[in-house]
C-alpha cells in the first residue's frame, strides 16, 4: 500500500470511524513484522488486529472492508 492509499484508510478510520490514533498505533505496532520491511503495514491485517484487540467492532471491521473494496476494488 502506497503512503497516499495508506493515509487515506488512516483518514478513513479516524473521520469515518472515529477509531482513536492511540488505537492504530497499538495495531500497527502489533501488525509490524521483521519478514515484511515495508513503511506501512497490510490494511487488511491493521483492520483484523484492531478487531482481534478489540478496538472496532463487528459493524466497524464490515465497514473497513466494505470501504476497501469499494476504494480499491480488489478482485
Amino acid at each position: 500500500m502506497t503512503s497516499t492509499n495508506y493515509a487515506r484508510f488512516i483518514n478513513f478510520l479516524q473521520n469515518e470511524l472515529s477509531i482513536s490514533s492511540a488505537s492504530i498505533a497499538i495495531a500497527e505496532r502489533a501488525s509490524v513484522t521483521t519478514e515484511l520491511p515495508c513503511p506501512h503495514p497490510d490494511s487488511n491485517a491493521l483492520s483484523m488486529i484492531l478487531w482481534q484487540y478489540g478496538l472496532v467492532t463487528l459493524e466497524q471491521l464490515d465497514k473497513i472492508f466494505d470501504w476497501l473494496k469499494n476504494t480499491y476494488d480488489f478482485n
